[in-house]
């Protein structure tokens, strides 16, 4: 219940806040810019049709921003914030703030950029708004309700202090009783949504009894709402009493917004007898406020789409008229741009010939090096590995040698294409294999993190060249580092695999160049988009970092 309280609060607060505009006088009084404002308020469509003409025909860079700014109104009372937004971007473009005669333009578009971003509750771009807003307003009433809203903003940031301290600093300053009855009303919130226990009501009702002296409808329709807030939990027939004033209130007014506000309180608190009928009329309500809301959205955006289109045909009917004039200038560029064309396209022919020369030795060269790669990794390093296991396993199967010494032969033979067997879910069985193979009674092997779900989504090209670079490990290891422990640990954080391989070896001495195994394994990682660290400050062994994309 409280949360929901908490919500219509905020739907309040926003209605409440004042959006009163700070437009400067029109230096040049267009007819389009005359008939907008007549239609003000009234008929919004019509309005919105002669203000848009204004933004794309007037010279005035002024009048077009205060355009701007009336359709932003416009568009954020339909519900339409993003287009209002735009709007207001739109009208910021026109200003100038070190043109003393548009400062007041610019207040008034940073007070409504800062309402339309707590609709989207966007609290900390509001306060920013306001801030501006507040800079470029000379006038201290003004100031007062823009430091009102962004109160406000700080209120729906739940930073109450900050909204305090602006309220109490602001309404000593308020000479007028309709701007202090407002910001009375919205302290008096704050305290209370600050302490639930805070008795808010004298606070409310002064400010309402104000209203009503002054008669400031609208000033009552947001107090009774405020009232039947604070009544809610405490004295629900109150709330039910000031929602009705309210709906009465708004219903003079002819705001469907505040009517469906003071429904949905009426919901909450009224007798469960008249509650159905309390839910009927605000769905009624509701589905058509919301159809012509659409539909007043579908008719700004046809407006501007019309006029966008308008200026469309205006442009083709202009390129026509140029588009004799352009062909004949054209033969004439087409006659020089041949010559050019025929010397440049010889020059081509020539650099192409060479480049596809060097193309062709520079194909070779890599060729023999991928065929020298593959000799070194799938022969050279097999037969090591052969070699180890029968120097240390003087009971190997001779069937299985002799399957590992033909599985060796074909590679061998298919040594001209490459051939990728690897799949994800079997690759820690091959690693595993791999690894094990180079244990004996002398050199002790631990291999850790080597599960299924760590060579998930591996490609099986980036596998084959993930076995390749821990069986040169390996092979290395065996013929270098004299080392008695290795351990090898694998890890996956997010997108990217770890290999952590370290050994209790003689190590890596500064200076000494790497053999083909390290260069092969250098540039197997660089293939995998990795990179591989040697870390040559510890004492005594190795240790060496890949790191490489699962991707």
């Amino acid at each position: 219940m409280n949360k929901l309280l908490y919500f219509l609060l905020i739907a309040i607060n926003v209605l409440c806040s004042c959006r009163k505009k700070e437009t400067p006088p029109v230096i040049t009084k267009d007819p389009d810019y005359i008939k907008a404002k007549s239609f003000l308020h009234r008929q919004n469509d019509s309005a919105f049709y002669y203000f848009n003409r204004v933004v794309n025909r007037v010279m005035d860079s002024l009048q077009v921003a205060n355009a701007y700014n009336y359709m932003a109104t416009m568009q954020s009372d339909v519900g339409d914030y993003y287009g209002s937004q735009e709007s207001l971007s739109a009208s910021l473009k026109f200003l100038n703030a070190e043109n003393v005669k548009h400062r007041r333009s610019l207040a008034s578009n940073y007070n409504e950029l800062g309402l339309t971003s707590i609709n989207l509750r966007n609290y900390d771009a509001a306060v920013g708004f306001f801030d501006k807003a507040i800079f470029f307003t000379a006038d201290s009433n003004f100031k007062l309700i823009y430091l009102n809203n962004k109160a406000l903003a700080y209120q729906k940031q739940k930073d109450y202090a900050r909204a305090l301290e602006i309220y109490h600093a602001i309404i000593r300053k308020t000479t007028d009783k309709e701007t202090f009855a407002r910001i009375l009303t919205n302290m008096a919130t704050t305290k209370w949504l600050n302490d639930l226990s805070y008795n808010a009501a004298p606070e409310l009702l002064s400010a309402l009894e104000i209203r009503r002296q002054e008669q400031d409808r609208w000033g009552q329709n947001s107090s009774y709402a405020h009232l039947s807030d604070y009544y809610t939990t405490i004295r629900p027939d109150s709330a039910y009493y000031f929602a009705l004033k309210m709906f009465d209130v708004a219903h003079g007014l002819g705001s469907p917004d505040d009517r469906l506000e003071a429904l949905e309180k009426l919901i909450r608190v009224g007798p469960l007898q008249e509650t159905r009928q309390f839910f009927k009329t605000y769905h009624q309500l509701s589905d058509s406020l919301l159809t012509a809301r659409n539909a007043a959205k579908n008719q700004f955006a046809f407006i501007r789409y019309e006029v966008e289109k308008n200026k469309a045909d205006n442009l083709t009917l202009q390129q026509d008229n140029t588009e004799k004039k352009y062909q004949l200038l054209k033969q004439q560029v087409l006659l020089y741009f041949a010559l050019i064309v025929i010397i440049i396209g010889a020059f081509w022919y020539w650099k192409r010939k060479k480049r596809l020369e060097q193309e062709k030795q520079e194909a070779i060269r890599e060729s023999r090096l991928r065929t020298s790669k593959k000799v070194h990794d799938v022969v050279a390093n097999g037969l090591y590995r052969i070699m180890s296991e029968l120097d240390h396993d003087s009971d190997l199967n001779k069937t299985a040698l002799a399957d590992k010494i033909e599985d060796l032969y074909e590679k061998s033979r298919d040594i001209s294409y490459e051939k990728v067997p690897f799949s994800a879910g079997l690759f820690h069985d091959s690693v595993t294999e791999l690894i094990s193979s180079f244990a004996n009674d002398s050199i002790k092997v631990v291999l850790v993190g080597n599960d299924v779900a760590l060579w998930e989504k591996m490609s099986p090209t980036a596998l084959f060249d993930v076995e390749h670079i821990l069986q040169e490990l390996m092979v290395n290891m065996r013929k270098h580092s004299r080392a008695t422990r290795v351990a090898i640990r694998f890890e996956r954080q997010d997108d990217k695999i770890i290999i952590y391989y370290t050994d209790n070896g003689v190590g890596m001495k500064d200076g000494v160049s790497y053999k083909n195994g390290l260069t092969n394994t250098g540039n197997r990682i660089n293939s995998l988009q990795g990179t591989i660290t040697f870390d040559t400050n510890i004492q005594q062994g190795l240790k060496i970092h890949l790191t490489f994309p699962v991707a």
